[in-house]
Formats: C-alpha cells, structure tokens, sequence
C-alpha cells in the first residue's frame, strides 16, 4: 500500500542504504570511535559550524529529550505551541526526563512568535513557580508551517533577552531549507539556535537522529546525557554513516526538494475540486484539509492516512522523497471517483 500518512513510512534511500553496507563489512571500536562517525562529524559541521558539537542517537523523541535537559533544570518551563510534538505525540517523555513543566501556547498555525510569548515570560525568581527555562519550536512545525529567518531571530533575541534557550527539532528541516531557499546553517547557527534536533528519518535515512550543539554553555554535559537518556549506540557507526551519505552531493536537498514538488503537485490537483478546502497554508510537504466523510471513507480503502481532526473531517497527507507521479495521480484520481 502506498501511503500519504507520513514521511516516517517512506523507505530508505539507496544511497543510505549502500553507505550502511559499506559500514557492515568489517568490525570497529564501539561508541563513535570509529572511522565513519569522524567523517559523519565533520560532515555535519562543515554544514552547519566548525564549532558545534554534534551528537548521534537513536530516534527524534530521543534527541529532543536530550537537547532539552541540556537547555533547562527540573524546576524550569518550556514554552512550546500547543500542537508541538513534545507536548501531543512524545507520551510525555521531554517532561518525564527533563522534570519540567512543558507549558502549551494556543496559535493558529503551528508558529510561535513574540507575541504570543511574552505574558509567559514572568515569575522570574519567585520560589513557587516553575522558571522559563526554554522555547521549543519545529521546523517545519506540525502543520506543516515554516519559520521564516526574521521570525526565528525574533524568537532567539526574545528568548535570550530574558535567558531562556531556544531548541529546534528539525525532523523535517530539510523541507524548510528547500522552502526558503536556506542552507541549514542559515536557518539554526545565523538566527540564533541554541540545540538543534537534526533529523534525516523523514527524509532517505533508515533510523537515528543528531543532536547538535551550538551554545558553548550547553556543551560540557551533553555527552553524558545522552548515555544517562540510553541514546548512546554500541554499534554507533551505523547511525553516523547515515548521515556522511545525507550531507554528501545534497543528498538531503535533492530528497526534500522532490518531496516538497510532490506536496505542490498534491495540492494543486486537490485544491480546485468541490468539497476539499484546506486549512493549513501549504510551505512543505505536509498538507491539511477537509473533505467530506463519505470520500474520506472511501479513500482509506485504498490509501493510509490520518486524520488530524476527525470531528472536522480535517485529514493530513505527507509526501516523501520516495512519492512518484504515479501515486500523486491514482491517488487524485481516486478522489474524483469518490467525490
């Protein structure tokens, strides 16, 4: 069954996939003391800075609940939008693991701003709340949204005003860098991130996720988090390799820029017939609308989906580096039928 329900369904990309095998074919030290975790580390900061400190682990749950112990104490807050993924979709693990109170903001797009953060910045130095301690944004966020370089260093200057850190997870910032035309140093290092969640799952790598560590003061301890937090590999090799095949040729570009393609493509082959309206602005390869019940029956017995909001018949479709021609016209085919 060809799906439409995320980028974490996708396969593996071959190029991934034959850098995993060369990695296979003899032993090496454990624990990122081998020779692809060095090449995987310098690729990652030839990309980003020569300066950060990147951290191979297991899954973006994994990642996030790292880069925020490193950014905050258990009496802190993080401030994140209410549809963040560490706030719905984590099982409360960045919680349970840093001790923090993950506090929800309410917007209409996914997007923190300024505004919206302000009145929660308060209660510094009073001994019975919980102190702002972070700011968690995605990128792209969970509808399928783009923060803009202006709208990150808005949010970086905010934050670090009051001395809070600011934590990317960037599950899917290489649909962001495509979308803006960015590279990823200009959307983290130049707008002022502090940690990053790198992520490549969703787009050609098999499993793993990087931390990278950009703010010297988050530096010293990062390594013995990740192995208190159990993301710290044996085999770490095959987790870095990955990435050196990612970061090498713009793998990752070539790989985002086809799935935002086929997101356009979706989209302008959906927008136009009665009945579906969107409800989310489409700037990745995520897309959100509405459409009636009856069709959305019929098409999940062809298709896998998820709604997003059932009561509102709003459904989400996620396109891949993998998605074809082929499935973008069956699938709005399979729509006009239904309709």
């Amino acid at each position: 069954m060809r799906s439409f329900a995320s980028d974490n369904n996708s396969g593996v990309h071959p190029l991934v996939m034959e850098a995993l095998n060369l990695a296979n074919r003899d032993h090496a030290i454990g624990y990122g003391d081998d020779p692809w975790t060095v090449e995987a580390v310098k690729k990652v900061k030839e990309e980003f800075t020569s300066d950060c400190e990147p951290l191979f682990v297991f899954n973006g749950t994994g990642s996030n609940a790292i880069a925020l112990q490193l950014a905050t104490r258990p009496y802190n807050a993080i401030l994140c939008a209410e549809t963040a993924h560490i706030y719905v979709d984590e099982c409360g693990a960045p919680a349970r693991m840093t001790g923090c109170h993950v506090r929800p903001i309410a917007t209409t797009d996914g997007k923190l701003t300024p505004e919206l953060i302000r009145p929660h910045l308060k209660n510094f130095g009073e001994q019975h709340h919980s102190q702002p301690g972070a700011i968690y944004i995605s990128q792209c966020t969970e509808l399928g949204t783009i923060y803009t370089v202006e709208e990150l260093k808005a949010l970086t200057g905010l934050a670090h005003e009051y001395g809070l850190y600011v934590h990317m997870d960037g599950a899917r910032l290489a649909n962001a860098c495509v979308a803006l035309n960015a590279t990823f140093k200009e959307l983290t290092v130049d707008c002022g991130i502090d940690v990053l969640s790198f992520g490549g799952t969703k787009n050609g790598l098999m499993l793993g996720e990087s931390v990278i560590v950009f703010n010297d003061a988050l530096k010293a301890e990062a390594r013995y988090i990740r192995k208190q937090s159990a993301q710290l590999a044996s085999k770490l090799r095959y987790l870095s390799c990955q990435f050196t095949a990612y970061l090498t040729d713009e793998l990752w570009k070539k790989n985002a820029t086809h799935a935002n393609k086929m997101a356009v493509d979706l989209y302008n082959g959906l927008v136009s017939i009665p009945g579906v309206s969107f409800t989310q602005k489409m700037e990745s390869n995520q897309l959100f609308l509405t459409m009636p019940r009856k069709v959305i029956d019929k098409l999940l017995e062809s298709y896998y989906f998820y709604f997003w909001n059932e009561p509102a018949n709003e459904i989400r479709l996620v396109t891949s580096f993998d998605t074809t021609e082929a499935d973008i016209q069956s699938f709005l085919a399979a729509v006009h039928a239904a309709i």
